[in-house]
C-alpha cells in the first residue's frame, strides 16, 4: 500500500506529534508498505524532498507560534511530485494549512482520507481570547472541527475516549470514529537498552547523583501545561527533603518566566531546566528519574506518559480522562487533584521506596502494550475501510448518475 502523511511538523522538530507521526511511518515500513511524508518546511524557504526518506517539505513563512510555519493551502509545486507516489490512502494529521491541501489533494484526485484529531483545541482558546468571545469562540471552534473531521474524512481516529465522547455527545458526529491511543517505539525506553555510562555522564551534566530523588516532566514550557503548579509544589517537597528535585525537558514561550519563579523561590538548585533534547537522548532522561510528574489537563493522550513507564517510571498525573485511559490508579500510576494531594504523593514515594519499585514494574508492564507494531496494525485496519468505503461510494455514486441521466430522460 503507498500511503501519505500530511503534517504540520516532522523531524527534525520534536513534540509528541512528532514522536508518533515517525513511529508510525516506522511500524507501516516494516510491514512492507511505502510511506510518503508531506510536511512544512521549518528549516528554509526551500521545496526539499528527500528521496531515501520519502519527505517532502513544503515552504512556509513563520506565524511566530513557536517553531511553526503557515504554508500555501495548495502548494501548486508540490502536486506534481505527489502524483507520481500514486497513494491509496492520505492520512492527515493536521487541521491547519498542511491539512487542508490534504483534504483538497484527496478530493481532487478521488483518493480516501484518513485523519487523527489530535488536540483538544476548546481547551486552549481562552490563551487566545483571555475569556472574551469565549464561547463564540468554542462554537467556531466546533463548527470548524465538525466541517473538518465530517464533511472530508473518510474515517476518523481519536487517541483516547476523552475525545470520543467530545466527537459523539457534544459535536453528534455520525462517521465512524476509531479510539486508537498512539503507540512508541517502547523498547527504546527499556532499562536494558540504556548505556551505564552514558547515563552516568547525564547525571553529572544535570548535577545530580544517585541519592537524589528526581520528578520529571517532559513537555512544552507553556501555560497550558500548568508548569506553575509543579513548581510552588517544590517549595514545600525541598523544604521537607532537600535532594528532591524536579527536572523540567523542554522549551517554550514561557520558559523565561518559570527560570524567574524559581529564582523568586530560591529553588535554582533544585528545579534543573535541560532546553531542547535531542530524541536520541530522551530515553535517558527518564532513567534518571523516579517520578513522573504533569498537572496538565490539556492533553489528548500524553505519549510523555507512555515514555516513563516504559522506562520504568511511575507517572503521577493531575486526574484527568487522557491520563485515565493510560494509568490505573494504585497499579502503575497515581492520581492527584490538589496541591496537597500531589505532595503527599511524592512524600510517601520517597519515603516507601519498596512501593515505588512495585508501581514501576507494573508501569513497564502496562507499557509494553502501546508498542508501534500493535498501533501500525490497527492504523492499517482504518486505512483498508476507508479504501473499501471510498470504492463503495465510487461505485454507488455512478450508479446515482446513470439513475439520474435515465430520470432526466424519460421526463422529457
Amino acid at each position: 500500500m503507498r500511503i501519505g502523511i500530511f503534517t504540520e511538523t516532522y523531524t527534525p522538530y520534536i513534540s509528541g506529534l512528532v514522536t508518533s507521526e515517525v513511529m508510525l511511518k516506522n511500524a507501516l515500513e516494516k510491514q512492507g508498505h511505502e510511506v510518503y511524508v508531506v510536511t512544512a518546511n521549518l528549516e528554509s524557504f526551500k521545496y526539499e524532498y528527500n528521496e531515501k526518506e520519502r519527505v517532502l517539505k513544503v515552504p512556509g513563512v513563520p506565524t511566530g507560534i513557536y517553531d511553526s510555519r503557515l504554508t500555501s493551502i495548495y502548494p501548486v509545486r508540490a502536486v506534481n511530485k505527489i502524483k507520481s507516489w500514486h497513494l491509496d490512502v492520505i492520512h492527515s494529521q493536521t487541521e491547519f494549512a498542511i491539512g487542508t491541501f490534504a483534504r483538497l489533494f484527496a478530493k481532487q484526485f478521488n483518493i480516501p482520507l484518513v485523519h487523527t484529531y489530535h488536540t483538544m483545541y476548546e481547551d486552549y482558546i481562552y490563551y487566545i481570547t483571555k475569556g472574551y468571545f469565549d464561547k463564540s469562540s468554542k462554537k467556531l471552534v466546533e463548527y470548524l472541527t465538525k466541517f473538518y473531521c465530517a464533511t472530508t474524512a473518510t474515517e476518523l481516529i481519536v487517541p483516547t475516549n476523552k475525545i470520543y465522547k467530545l466527537f459523539k455527545e457534544k459535536y453528534k458526529f455520525e462517521k465512524n470514529i476509531n479510539i486508537i491511543p498512539t503507540g512508541i517505539e517502547v523498547e527504546r525506553f527499556y532499562k536494558e537498552n540504556i548505556k551505564e555510562e552514558e547515563l552516568e555522564e547525564l547525571r553529572k551534566t544535570l548535577r545530580i547523583n544517585k541519592k537524589d530523588f528526581v520528578i520529571l516532566f517532559v513537555g512544552r514550557l507553556a501555560e497550558e501545561k500548568n508548569i506553575e503548579f509543579l513548581i510552588n509544589s517544590q517549595k514545600k517537597l525541598h523544604g521537607k527533603y532537600k535532594n528532591i528535585k524536579l527536572i523540567l525537558v523542554g522549551d517554550g514561550p514561557d520558559k523565561e518566566k518559570y527560570e524567574d519563579m524559581v529564582q523568586k523561590l530560591d529553588l535554582e538548585d533544585n528545579v534543573i531546566f535541560t532546553g531542547k533534547t535531542a530524541w536520541g537522548d530522551m530515553p535517558y532522561y527518564y532513567h534518571v528519574a523516579n517520578v513522573f510528574a504533569t498537572a496538565s489537563k490539556t492533553e489528548t493522550q500524553g505519549l510523555t506518559i507512555i515514555e516513563a513507564m516504559a522506562s520504568n517510571v511511575v507517572p503521577v498525573c493531575m486526574r484527568d480522562e487522557a491520563f485515565q485511559s493510560m494509568v490505573t490508579e494504585d497499579l502503575d500510576g497515581l492520581f492527584f487533584e490538589t496541591q496537597e494531594e500531589y505532595e503527599k504523593i511524592i512524600m510517601h514515594l520517597y519515603e516507601n521506596k519498596s512501593e515505588l519499585e512495585r508501581y514501576d514494574r507494573q508501569a513497564r508492564i502496562q507499557a509494553e502494550t502501546y508498542s508501534s507494531k500493535y498501533y501500525g496494525e490497527r492504523v492499517l485496519e482504518v486505512y483498508n475501510r476507508a479504501i473499501r468505503e471510498k470504492q463503495e461510494e465510487n461505485r454507488y455514486g455512478i450508479i446515482s448518475k446513470i439513475v439520474k441521466t435515465i430520470k432526466e430522460r424519460l421526463d422529457k
